[in-house]
């Protein structure tokens, strides 16, 4: 499914533009350039069209594996080498760069990287412990879904996982009411408060692999998530929906936009499949869909590095950034092209070598041929 490269394309660069934009400061700028950042602001929702496209992908293999007597082995093994070497050596990139002095406001204590190691960087600020590397929150969550979907897939008939999938995608919003009623956080990133994405995700894996899986059904299925998509921001803005700091913000809008992003996954996959795919199979977006996973991992480290050299270079240039549109293009585009850089050589020379080894790791044991009483005797007798 190539086109879905493209997908992951577009949402690793909404969440480039959001981090490259999100210090600007667009009050007097003309309407169009303050309309850009403005539009670059909602570059945030890139992580939960992440979470719908995971779940969906993640359910899709699942299912296709569940008979296979190697199912946990195989998974688990594919899901380590494709996810841990890059994130580890993340890590200790984070242990060692920021001691150099060479990324601007960027510090990590051991405490952060420590609980990171345990993909709970998403509960940090529970253990009273700072996000100091907020891109790893969302590594966590998934985590957290590889580790429980699995078993829920292979204990649960196809019908019986859809209602455990629908059911979380409902709960999900109810919890975060609660906790929003409650006085604590509703837009934290803890898993029991961001898992609907992965959960609809999930859904659609599920229905696209009985008989709703055909075309016209799936058609519809696109356009109810749109409509309800659409009929949520219209419906709750005069209560807040578009701001997580009111009732129907903290409650709806992760929901809204997860329903955006399920319609956009099922228009993307019926487009792909058919004479107009040339629509949504794009070399650029599916280029920056491969590379998604570690570009993910570095850019904000390309832009504290960037940040680095402007302020000790260019000190005075640096405080005109946020308010001149010009200067703010230019500081995005070195380091969006540094931070590209860097996960292309990571993508080919550092994680293309252990993606090559999936297939062997996960090969199926084959049963060894019965050996004869004197072949044992003769293999015995040339050990001694």
């Amino acid at each position: 499914m190539p086109e879905l490269d493209s997908l992951r394309g577009i949402a690793i660069l909404v969440v480039l533009f959001f981090h490259g934009f999100g210090i600007a400061n667009a009050t007097n700028m003309p309407r169009p350039l303050r309309m850009f950042i403005i539009a670059t602001m909602g570059g945030w929702s890139g992580v939960y069209l992440f979470f719908v496209l995971s779940g969906f992908l993640i359910t899709g293999i699942l299912l296709d594996s569940k008979a296979k007597p190697d199912y946990y082995r195989r998974f688990y093994i594919r899901r380590a080498l494709r996810i841990l070497p890059a994130f580890y050596l993340l890590l200790l990139v984070l242990w060692i760069v920021p001691r150099t002095g060479i990324l601007y406001g960027r510090q990590v204590g051991w405490r952060f990287l420590t609980l990171s190691f345990f993909y709970l960087a998403n509960v940090t600020t529970i253990f009273g412990v700072p996000a100091q590397y907020t891109a790893l929150w969302s590594l966590a969550v998934e985590e957290h879904f590889y580790l429980a979907w699995p078993t829920a897939i292979r204990a649960l008939s196809r019908r019986a996982a859809a209602y455990c999938a629908a059911g979380i995608f409902v709960a999900t919003p109810i919890i975060r009411a609660i906790t929003f009623k409650s006085g604590h956080d509703a837009g934290a990133g803890y898993t029991w408060l961001v898992a609907d994405g992965l959960a609809l995700g999930a859904l659609i894996g599920i229905l696209s692999r009985g008989p709703w899986g055909e075309r016209t059904r799936m058609r519809w299925i696109s356009i109810a998530c749109f409509a309800a998509a659409i009929a949520l921001f219209v419906v709750g803005a005069p209560f807040g929906i578009w701001r997580a700091s009111f009732f129907a913000g903290a409650m709806l809008r992760r929901t809204a936009v997860d329903l955006f992003y399920a319609g956009l996954l099922v228009a993307t996959l019926l487009l792909g499949t058919s004479r107009l795919k040339w629509i949504v199979n794009r070399p650029v977006l599916r280029w920056f869909g491969e590379i998604s996973y570690g570009l993910y991992l570095i850019h904000m480290l390309a832009f504290d590095f960037v940040d680095h050299c402007l302020v000790r270079y260019f000190p005075n240039t640096f405080l005109m950034i946020p308010s001149h549109f010009g200067l703010l293009c230019m500081r995005f585009l070195v380091a969006a092209a540094l931070a590209s850089g860097i996960a292309y050589l990571s993508r080919r020379y550092f994680e293309e070598p252990f993606l090559r080894l999936k297939d062997r790791w996960t090969a199926p044991k084959r049963p060894r041929a019965p050996v004869s009483v004197p072949a044992m005797t003769e293999a015995v007798e040339r050990s001694a």
